[in-house]
């Protein structure tokens, strides 16, 4: 089985082409919604965000005092590196244990928007990126979270550049109005499959 590896910057739709993958039969793995989990579910990481923020990072219930982390790493890259470097390893961990359900597949998605900056492409055999243009990306982002423009583009600011993830990807999906989606995910799904089945033979791919 191959791990593929799939990401793209704010508003480039790499959550709808995952989905799209799933109707071939994917298997996907949504790291945002794991790292929720783990934060939760996580022995090892709880501790370590109780042992880093303080012990008001969780409530009496187990559950996560979000508004409380919100306040310590909002606007503050230290703190927010600080607890990326806990979570990041955990979700790895998840991805790994999930990922064992599915060897009979050919392969799995790992649908994640920090992929490269966390350094979990390491876990995949192959890289995918979802594109669109700086301007159809920022009107989208607008319409789904209601923001202004410029509280788009600050998150974009944030974000790896599209071009040096585009560089650093095996396969490229455009997500413009002008492009049709379905068709490209259909030609990296007979080439995965391809890739797999040369993996399941011994081959080198």
């Amino acid at each position: 089985m191959l791990r593929i590896g799939i990401t793209g910057n704010i508003g480039s739709g790499k959550t709808t082409v995952s989905k799209v993958f799933e109707l071939l039969g994917v298997p996907v793995f949504y790291a945002d919604y794991h790292a929720k989990k783990v934060m939760t579910e996580d022995v090892v990481l709880i501790k370590a965000i109780q042992n880093t923020f303080g012990e008001e990072a969780y409530f009496d219930d187990g559950s996560l005092n979000r508004k409380y982390i919100s306040s310590i790493v909002f606007n503050n890259d230290a703190e927010l590196n600080k607890l990326n470097a806990l979570v990041h390893p955990a979700v790895f961990r998840a991805f790994d244990k999930w990922a064992e359900q599915f060897n009979a597949n050919f392969y799995v998605l790992k649908e994640a928007a920090i992929l490269f900056e966390s350094g979990s492409n390491q876990q995949c055999d192959k890289t995918i990126v979802v594109s669109a243009s700086l301007d159809v990306r920022v009107k989208r982002v607008m319409q789904r979270d209601h923001l202004t423009e410029e509280e788009v583009l600050r998150r974009e600011k944030k974000q790896m550049p599209q071009a040096e993830k585009e560089a650093k990807a095996n396969f490229i999906i455009f997500n413009n109005p002008q492009t049709m989606v379905i068709p490209q995910v259909l030609e990296i799904h007979q080439k995965l499959l391809a890739l797999a089945q040369k993996a399941w033979s011994g081959n080198i791919f």
